[in-house]
């Protein structure tokens, strides 16, 4: 028997952001530039493309709720603490498999620009079995930003789920969609291609590095790119374009290329994360995309420069005085300028 979408508890504590995706314990080698033969020590900390954005979001003080699945493990109870207790991250979307045991992901850094990731999700991960029970539309429906990744759809039933919710959010804005091409969740380019690009009509906005955008719309030409992803509907494409910057374009034919900051990679895990929090951050707070986009930016750089993905997702104090040693004084509580 099919389970029917669970009623709403609370519409009055609505999330002001809600990301839907994987979860994982993540290990970080902290022998940096050494090959996992040759590594010591790990430092264990959660992680996730949904989970980081969750958490970079909420350490800027907004309210952030995770739709993810975990075992029902040690792990798993480790998760939730961390969520709750650690980076104020609403869990009540948090479900837990009584089969699937919670994901594990090793951090090979070597080199650390470029980190190699060992997944641990045999034979299956708790967050691929989300299904409409698990959720309540009516938050799925009303939270101003709702964040997915592209690799929900890699599996069922969580590909179903997905477009479940979709359906219900009917596209209002804000649906931001992260392309998040990993070639280890799916079974080929494409059968990557055509899940993804099915859902381009049914979001808002879509953020991509060149190699996700060819995944999704068949080029890593930046502005190519971003004249199919536009093409379909969506009213605003954030292309990252590595070191050199972001591509931001919206429907109504504003584009600007957002430059990059300059920092020393201690580790490429997490960075684009960071961005995609702080990105939701700038959005909530009314700024224009291509302004959100430089915040998501600054988010980025420093996580960038740190070891850690969750534990050191920045705040706002630490992105304020980033940027103002970069582009001047910069206020805190004072709404950047429109790009």
């Amino acid at each position: 028997m099919t389970r029917q979408p669970r009623a709403s508890r609370t519409p009055r504590n609505l999330p002001q952001l809600v990301t839907i995706g994987r979860v994982s314990v993540d290990l970080y080698a902290e022998q940096v530039g050494k090959p996992i033969r040759s590594v010591r020590t790990f430092r264990k900390s959660i992680g996730g493309t949904a989970t980081n954005v969750a958490v970079a979001a909420a350490r800027l003080g907004n309210r952030a709720a995770l739709v993810t699945k975990v075992g029902d493990d040690r792990f798993g109870d480790y998760v939730r603490h961390a969520l709750e207790c650690t980076f104020g991250v609403d869990t009540r979307f948090l479900g837990v498999d009584p089969d699937l045991k919670t994901p594990l992901a090793f951090a090979e850094l070597d080199p650390p620009e470029d980190p190699n990731i060992i997944f641990y999700r045999e034979p299956k991960a708790p967050d691929m079995n989300l299904i409409a029970a698990d959720l309540d539309f009516e938050v799925v429906s009303e939270v101003p930003i709702l964040w997915i990744p592209a690799s929900r759809l890699s599996d069922e039933p969580s590909r179903s789920t997905i477009r479940e919710v979709l359906r219900h959010r009917a596209r209002a804005p804000e649906v931001v969609f992260d392309l998040d091409w990993r070639p280890a969740f799916w079974e080929s380019e494409k059968e990557a291609t055509a899940e993804i690009g099915s859902v381009l009509d049914e979001v808002t906005i879509a953020i991509g590095n060149r190699e996700e955008c060819r995944i999704a719309v068949g080029t890593s030409d930046p502005k190519e790119a971003t004249r199919r992803l536009l093409a379909r509907g969506v009213r605003a494409s954030v292309v990252k374009l590595g070191g050199d910057g972001v591509l931001v374009t919206t429907s109504d034919g504003n584009q600007e290329r957002i430059p990059p900051f300059a920092v020393k990679v201690v580790c490429g895990l997490g960075a684009g994360d960071a961005f995609g929090g702080a990105f939701c951050h700038g959005l909530l707070n009314g700024w224009t995309v291509a302004a959100a986009a430089r915040y998501g930016n600054a988010a980025g750089a420093i996580v960038a420069s740190r070891l850690m993905c969750a534990d050191d997702m920045p705040t706002p104090g630490e992105i304020e005085t980033f940027l103002s040693t970069r582009d001047g004084p910069y206020r805190t509580g004072v709404p950047m300028p429109s790009a």
